[in-house]
């Protein structure tokens, strides 16, 4: 599935579109330069989740915890070096807990993963306008 949408609102409605159709327990890979609009896309997923947090990058926390009618865990692995890091904080725990788990950089803990993730790329491809794909799980 590809999207292209002209502004952040555009991409945060994608992301709250995606969301509303995935399952609790669904690991959501998350690729895309700085910038490119991974959180946009998260905060759009945790209002198609339900949820009316304030989302904002979990760069130096590695992790939020968004909490409400389902639950999303929002990671950022930017400053892991390896999946062993994230071996290291918990990640079977968070995983067992069955919530969807939004992991931006996932490049950097790709042998994390078992195969069955969603993977989202975001590309820019101008300064407003982003490339959307969506692969697996069903899309």
């Amino acid at each position: 599935m590809e999207i292209i949408t002209h502004c952040e609102r555009e991409t945060e409605e994608a992301g709250a579109a995606f969301a509303a159709k995935i399952p609790d327990g669904a690991v959501v890979a998350m690729y895309g330069e700085l910038g490119a609009g991974k959180t946009a896309f998260v905060r759009g997923m945790a209002r198609g989740m339900g949820l009316s947090c304030r989302v904002s990058s979990p760069t130096f926390t590695i992790v939020n915890e968004y909490l409400g009618a389902r639950t999303l865990l929002h990671f950022d692995m930017y400053r892991l070096s390896g999946a062993e890091e994230l071996w290291d904080i918990g990640w079977d725990d968070y995983l067992d807990r069955g919530a969807v788990c939004a992991v931006e950089w996932s490049e950097n803990v790709s042998d994390a993963f078992t195969g069955r993730e969603i993977s989202v790329r975001i590309e820019k491809l101008s300064p407003e306008e982003r490339r959307i794909s969506i692969e697996g799980g069903g899309f």
